[in-house]
């Protein structure tokens, strides 16, 4: 466990506002001693009016002394030198303390943001998470510090609320089949009449809500192993063709397909990339599954591969009900299905965030089109095999963050 100490110490420490402080007076001084060194030269280079006299000149005192010219001369540089070094010290001991309290105060104003940092910083908790420094001073370094401070809190708290209504929607959605599966057994149980077909009615019951439960949890799964691979390196990286997933996933839908009475158009050019075979069937077989089971009778189902410009693409389009171009978005949120939270049908709603989380965990991207006569078309993006190195690499899957979904 790491433990990271953010209290004052008693000590004195070299902060950043006695480090500047003492760079401006170290300057300061500096510059000053340069400045009254270059006039006690300038001064003793012009002081030589004697030189310009013929050699015995002698010169009259205001006390009647008569001296030597040169001699003269050279009392007055030595005097004049004197009072200017003991004047030039005092004058620089006297701006060098008023330059280095100034340096010290302008710089504890310049870094009051960096505190106001750190306070609020020091002060969040998951129930203070709405605080922000909001700082209005001039527009530089520190301001842009302060507003990327706040741009990243602002990225926390939806994270947090994100991870919330994750936590919600999982249980809801896990509550449900369990309840539906007690009150069956309860019921069953509490009927003294209940017989063999009753048990049995029963017993289908109790699977069907223990099979709709396996699959969220497979499903949760899933995701927690494709957004724990995201941003890093996958377990596993090769060679796979994206079309042999979309066929075998045609394949298992076929009979819904038929019932539905679905026209199914597949053009399915090859599509070879490099990443988690597994995670790419999943990928392709979700979406297959989405567009059949979000379908209408003698509804239509398109499926396309193929690659161009380094990349390969898979399109699933297919009709049914229609969605608001404004809800699309919150397709690839957890536990929405086609713009409704939680309705507790068709699907545990992971099915779309799946989908996200494994093109991330690819470096692809992934966009959906709501069609017009009802329907939606999504398209997936992946980096081509032939850009894409073939390795083995480990990576330790972590319990989910959360991330978008949808239908399934």
């Amino acid at each position: 466990m790491t433990v990271y100490l953010t209290g004052r110490r008693s000590r004195l420490r070299p902060t950043l506002r006695l480090r500047l402080t003492l760079l401006n007076g170290v300057l300061l001084v500096g510059a000053g001693a340069v400045l009254m060194v270059l006039a006690w030269l300038l001064v003793d280079d012009a002081l030589h009016p004697a030189d310009q006299l013929l050699p015995g000149t002698t010169v009259v005192l205001a006390d009647g002394q008569t001296l030597d010219a040169r001699v003269w001369q050279e009392h007055v540089v030595d005097a004049v030198s004197g009072e200017l070094l003991a004047k030039g010290l005092v004058a620089l001991l006297a701006i060098s303390i008023v330059g280095v309290a100034g340096a010290y105060v302008v710089a504890g104003r310049a870094l009051r943001p960096l505190h106001q940092v750190t306070a609020t910083a020091q002060r969040l908790r998951e129930e203070t998470l709405e605080e922000r420094i909001r700082y209005t001073g001039a527009d530089d370094e520190v301001a842009e510090l302060a507003a990327t401070f706040d741009a990243m809190l602002d990225r926390i708290g939806e994270a947090f609320e994100a991870q919330k209504r994750f936590v919600a929607n999982a249980s809801h959605e896990l509550r449900t089949p369990l309840a539906v599966m007690r009150t069956e057994i309860d019921v069953t149980l509490a009927d003294d009449e209940a017989d063999v077909a009753e048990f049995r009615r029963m017993a289908t019951v109790v699977r069907d809500a223990s099979e709709r439960a396996n699959g969220l949890v497979d499903a949760l799964l899933v995701l927690a192993r494709s957004e724990a691979q995201s941003g890093r390196r996958l377990s596993r990286k090769v060679p796979t063709d994206l079309a042999c997933g979309v066929s075998a996933a045609l394949s298992a839908t076929s009979a819904e397909a038929q019932r539905l009475k679905l026209r199914v158009t597949a053009t399915l050019g090859p599509a070879q990339v490099v990443g988690d075979p597994s995670l790419l069937e999943r990928l392709a077989g979700n979406l297959v599954e989405n567009a059949v089971r979000y379908n209408h009778l003698h509804g239509e189902l398109w499926v396309r591969t193929g690659s161009a410009d380094g990349h390969v693409y898979l399109v699933v389009g297919n009709t049914g009900f229609e969605v608001d171009p404004a809800d699309v978005p919150g397709l690839f949120e957890p536990f929405r299905r086609g713009g409704r939270e939680r309705t507790g049908a068709r699907g545990s709603g992971l099915g779309l965030s799946i989908v996200r989380a494994v093109c991330d965990a690819h470096r692809g991207t992934v966009g959906a089109v709501a069609q017009p006569g009802g329907g939606l078309e999504v398209t997936v993006t992946l980096p081509a095999a032939d850009t894409t190195p073939v390795v083995t690499a480990s990576a330790v899957v972590s319990p989910p963050t959360t991330s978008p979904a949808d239908p399934v």
